[in-house]
């Protein structure tokens, strides 16, 4: 194994796991970091979808107690049922979209100064959320302003509460909204989760729910895309993939861990300072001259 290939796999496994399921764009980074090591081939772009699928097995053991109720009540259990169909109907806009338009996104799209665009206009998204939240969080009576009392207030806000409480409606909302992360930069955790929220879910109960909407959605995008580009691979690629689904794997569990904790007692809102400042860097960098994205 080619030890620079070796880790370039590394980090771009790291990257992975560490930004797949924060409001940051996953993809995003990906693009960013494979631009600077000079991966631009279309071998990189499609090894960039492979590795997601090491931060979804992440998620899945992370879950694997509820996805095994799930899985294993779908014959008789009606919240298992209903939990199934949920995420069915949640995924289906994006897949439709994705399969429509996903070649010309990445064609168009998939480069550091779109990226860079999508960072920042989501970040200012997040920020309209989080006072929105704010707001409600007013309006509920939470006057002594510590972050504990806000949270209290936002929950006591928002419409649903637990996962289970989730209706097809609510579902197909935050199905809508995971659209938008098709474009590069934009997030699907970040799409999820805002959305969620805007739609009236608990912080927790979006979180969450984006975490099952990914099993479906990259496993998907891995196969399909692995697939069509089968011609590219061959064995001696085998080890790179394995290195980079490994370190996606790793990384992805720390993460998963820390926002569970995180999102106890924060906001969003330091997430969304450094999409913007991030991405205004890249565009002043870029437009400087000082560093030459691909």
């Amino acid at each position: 194994m080619d030890l620079t290939a070796a880790l370039h796999a590394i980090i771009l496994g790291i990257v992975e796991g560490l930004t797949e399921f924060l409001p940051v764009s996953s993809t995003g980074h990906l693009i960013l970091a494979g631009s600077l090591l000079g991966e631009h081939s279309e071998k990189a772009k499609i090894f960039d979808v492979v590795i997601q699928f090491g931060a979804i097995l992440a998620v899945c053991w992370e879950f694997r107690a509820r996805i095994a109720a799930v899985t294993t009540g779908l014959a008789s259990d009606r919240r298992a049922q209903r939990f199934a169909l949920n995420v069915v109907v949640a995924c289906i806009p994006a897949v439709l979209l994705g399969l429509a338009f996903a070649s010309r996104i990445k064609a168009s799209l998939f480069a550091p100064v779109p990226v860079a665009i999508a960072l920042v206009v989501g970040g200012i998204v997040i920020l309209f959320a989080e006072a929105r939240n704010r707001r409600l969080a007013a309006q509920a009576g939470a006057g002594s302003g510590e972050i504990g009392d806000r949270r209290t207030a936002v929950n006591t806000a928002a419409r649903v509460h637990s996962i289970d409480d989730l209706t097809l409606a609510d579902a197909l909302k935050v199905g809508i909204a995971q659209c938008f992360a098709l474009i590069p930069g934009t997030s699907r955790s970040g799409s999820t989760i805002i959305g969620g929220m805007l739609f009236g879910l608990d912080r927790k109960v979006a979180t969450e729910f984006s975490f099952f909407l990914a099993i479906p959605i990259i496993f998907g995008a891995t196969v399909h895309d692995l697939y069509k580009a089968r011609g590219l691979f061959d064995v001696s690629d085998v080890g790179v993939l394995l290195l980079g689904l490994f370190a996606a794997f790793v990384s992805a569990i720390v993460c998963v861990r820390w926002l569970m904790r995180f999102i106890a007692t924060h906001d969003f809102t330091g997430f969304a300072w450094y999409r913007i400042i991030f991405g205004v860097l890249i565009l002043a960098t870029s437009y400087a001259g000082w560093v030459d994205w691909q």
